[in-house]
């Protein structure tokens, strides 16, 4: 019996370990789901006249409202989107009044941009949500020689551009027809690989008796 207690206690310690990462990546999937149902709460509730000074924190995903002249002040984002093919992001100047704001026009197929240079509107009416986005990498490229942006870095661009530091991104766009599709802020692209791991540790743990099983097995037989 005594040569048993090592591999014994070395099992039910490698199964509770694992088992207990499983139960873990369970807790953080439900915590996750509740964020992603708050945000998806928060992205559907009515559009408000832009904060003065908005925040992150405070007021990501917030649905706003806004008028203003589009003067052709503009950059392109490098941005394949699923159902759409291979196109950029539009990011405008958008003034209204004494602002400058910042605001994703939507999307644009790379051989067919309607206004290569620059969308033009005197009045234009866009509601979106409020957006400080989170694609920079260290492996993202700088922009290129043709002024190409490769993720939607709303600090850098609203510095280049002068508007304020963050990004309404259009759901609805009235009063012009600026060539682009509106692709709406969504929960979509944020992770939620929370089952997945929880699975990958309960699998471990199945694996683990199993060979904590087999060497008990092996050192009775060598025993008899």
């Amino acid at each position: 019996m005594r040569r048993l207690i090592f591999p014994l206690l070395l099992g039910l310690a490698g199964c509770a370990l694992l088992v207990g990462l499983g139960i873990w990546q369970v807790q953080r999937l439900h915590w996750k789901e509740s964020v992603l149902a708050r945000i998806e709460a928060q992205i559907a509730t009515a559009p408000v006249e832009v904060p003065l000074a908005p925040t992150e924190a405070a007021d990501e995903y917030r649905p706003v409202t806004v008028t203003g002249a589009l003067g052709g002040r503009e950059v392109r984002v490098f941005a394949p989107v699923e159902g759409l093919g291979v196109g950029y992001r539009v990011l405008s100047v958008l003034t209204a009044g004494d602002r400058a704001l910042l605001v994703d026009l939507g999307f644009v197929p790379q051989d067919g941009d309607t206004a290569p240079a620059g969308r033009m509107a005197e009045r234009v009416t866009i509601t979106g949500n409020l957006l400080w986005p989170d694609e920079v990498t260290g492996s993202t490229p700088p922009p290129d020689s043709n002024g190409l942006w490769y993720a939607r870095d709303a600090a850098a661009i609203s510095a280049e551009l002068g508007t304020e530091p963050f990004l309404i991104v259009a759901r609805g766009i009235e009063g012009a027809d600026l060539g682009t599709v509106p692709v709406p802020v969504t929960t979509l692209g944020i992770p939620n690989d929370h089952l997945n791991y929880a699975i990958t540790w309960f699998l471990l743990a199945v694996v683990w008796a199993a060979m904590t099983g087999y060497l008990i097995w092996r050192v009775i037989r060598r025993k008899d």
